[in-house]
């Protein structure tokens, strides 16, 4: 991985959309979720602000779907259908990117990842989000 965590460019798979995004807090935010459609998706996600993604080029090729409440808007390529990040349900000021967008970023890359209960989401139960386990990756030898 590059030095700078920060700020990454990335791209989804066909290279239609081409964006760049400016990450909150490195990688220390990355996670997954359980919730229906994270847990079909399989995406290791980090978070970025708003304003933090810019769609550098492609914009047009972008497509949304959204589900249950409607307030989470997730957005991914509309000719290669790779989910490239979506703007959060619990906080609508924070985007999840696709790691495995980001230029030389692998969701491998990663030894744990925190898995986030979004059955039992925060804004359905009132309560703050739980962590529902943890997804490991082992190397083989």
């Amino acid at each position: 991985m590059e030095n700078n965590t920060k700020v990454r460019s990335g791209q989804c798979h066909c290279g239609a959309v081409r964006f760049k995004v400016s990450l909150s807090d490195g990688f220390n935010s990355i996670r997954r979720c359980t919730c229906s459609y994270c847990r079909m998706r399989g995406a290791v996600v980090v978070m970025a602000e708003m304003g933090g993604v810019d769609i550098l080029q492609g914009e047009a090729m972008l497509t949304t779907y959204r589900f249950h409440t409607g307030s989470a808007q997730h957005f991914f390529c509309s000719r290669c259908g790779i989910y490239t990040h979506h703007q959060r349900r619990s906080n609508q000021n924070l985007y999840a990117v696709n790691v495995a967008c980001l230029d030389g970023v692998s969701p491998f890359d990663f030894a744990e990842v925190p898995v986030i209960d979004g059955v039992a989401h925060t804004n359905d139960t009132g309560k703050p989000p739980r962590r529902a386990g943890t997804l490991r990756f082992i190397r083989a030898s």
